[in-house]
């Protein structure tokens, strides 16, 4: 079984009460304790690379939350540690908060400037500082539901825009980690190299599919010590967690 890990997180944020908000006390703690068992932060396109280190991890951020550059990098910086951004293209330099569903309903509860996405120019920024930005789609759809087209489309159009933005995009995030072989090939022909999943059992670190661990809110020093062991990375080469955790996924 592979050392290598690929965490997925989302915010860092004290004040927005969401799920996908970690705290910034809490993901300082949590990169301290990689740092401490020996990890080594790679981008998440370097997972897919034979000399990458034996215990490496890539820290990895859906949707560019304008609370990653402003919150998380300055952690990152100090802790010597890179980070990959997944960026859904219709949003930066948009002046549109994000919305799709199970995000859409927080700017009527107050937090819309939780909302708010990373520019171009920040994604400028953090690949000048050796990070990685890939795509997350244009529009952040469920790729499972849509047709050919629209899945080819939303594949394509992304990285070309990642491309002509911030130079060469070889890597993807699958909205809300939803995908199958279907979304896996066209993923693949739209020149992908390698992309994220929130599912699947840990063994089949496939690069268009591979597995991420999601990290929440909710998640504690024991909590993330559990979902980072050996152990439970054995528990996910069973054929049940696979099943488990993509409905995980759809859930949310």
């Amino acid at each position: 079984m592979s050392e290598a890990l690929a965490l997925c997180y989302h915010a860092i944020s004290d004040d927005w009460p969401c799920d996908l908000a970690v705290t910034s006390d809490r993901f300082g703690e949590q990169l301290k304790s990689l740092l401490g068992r020996g990890y080594e932060a790679v981008t998440f396109s370097q997972l897919a690379d034979s000399t990458r280190p034996r215990k490496a991890v890539a820290i990895t951020f859906d949707d560019a939350f304008l609370s990653v550059y402003e919150d998380a990098l300055p952690t990152l910086r100090e802790l010597g540690m890179v980070a990959t951004i997944f960026v859904p293209t219709d949003y930066p330099d948009s002046n549109r908060l994000m919305a799709w569903p199970g995000l859409d309903a927080w700017e009527g509860l107050g937090h819309g400037t939780a909302l708010r996405s990373m520019s171009w120019d920040q994604l400028r920024d953090v690949r000048e500082l050796g990070w990685e930005v890939g795509s997350h789609t244009c529009s952040h759809p469920r790729l499972t539901s849509l047709d050919d087209e629209s899945l080819a489309r939303e594949l394509r159009r992304s990285r070309q825009i990642c491309s002509e933005q911030l130079g060469d995009c070889h890597s993807l995030a699958y909205p809300y980690g939803d995908w199958d072989a279907r979304v896996a090939t066209s993923a693949r022909e739209a020149g992908y190299r390698i992309a994220g999943a929130l599912s699947g059992r840990w063994h089949r670190n496939v690069t268009l599919s591979y597995p991420r661990i999601g990290v929440y809110r909710g998640d504690d020093a024991r909590r993330f010590a559990l979902k980072v062991s050996p152990a439970t990375r054995r528990a996910r080469s069973l054929r049940a967690w696979g099943w488990i955790e993509r409905g995980r996924a759809r859930r949310r």
